[in-house]
């Protein structure tokens, strides 16, 4: 039975300029920036993921469970967390306290997506929580352009 993905992460018409950047075939996965995407989404999240490391600049790993967030960050040491914010039984907003809650974790950047606000909101700079968002559906060159505006300049390690 063939599954239709309807995910919010589809490129999508932009007046981002963007081209997919050729993989390093000498970079080691130890000079990737490291992304964690958490959204109830798996559909999503394993898209994002292909899309993200397609680029040759991120090694991703994804959690579709919202209340294990927080120990995949601890364990995982992300450079980002992509971080959607409706999810059942824990949102992003709690799921970023707890985060932000822990010295290890505090300073990792986190960008919110979320379907709750307009791509118009995006454009003017609010923030959620402090954080950055990004409206869904996304577009995967937004999408690089705001995570590459986000990493530590210490990143990757």
């Amino acid at each position: 039975m063939n599954k239709v993905i309807e995910a919010d992460f589809f490129p999508r018409e932009s007046d981002v300029d963007f081209s997919w950047p050729s993989p390093s075939t000498n970079s080691a996965v130890k000079e990737k920036h490291r992304i964690l995407i958490v959204d109830n989404d798996g559909d999503s999240t394993h898209l994002v993921k292909i899309l993200l490391e397609r680029t040759g600049r991120y090694l991703v790993l994804e959690e579709n469970d919202p209340t294990k967030a927080h120990q995949s960050a601890q364990n995982f040491r992300p450079d980002l967390i992509l971080l959607d914010i409706v999810m059942p039984e824990t949102d992003g907003g709690e799921v970023a306290a707890e985060i932000q809650a822990d010295p290890e974790l505090q300073t990792t950047p986190i960008i919110f997506l979320t379907a709750l606000v307009t791509k118009a909101e995006t454009k003017a700079g609010l923030r959620i929580q402090g954080h950055p968002f990004l409206a869904k559906p996304i577009s995967i060159p937004e999408l690089i352009n705001a995570i590459e505006e986000n990493l530590p300049v210490h990143a990757p390690v």
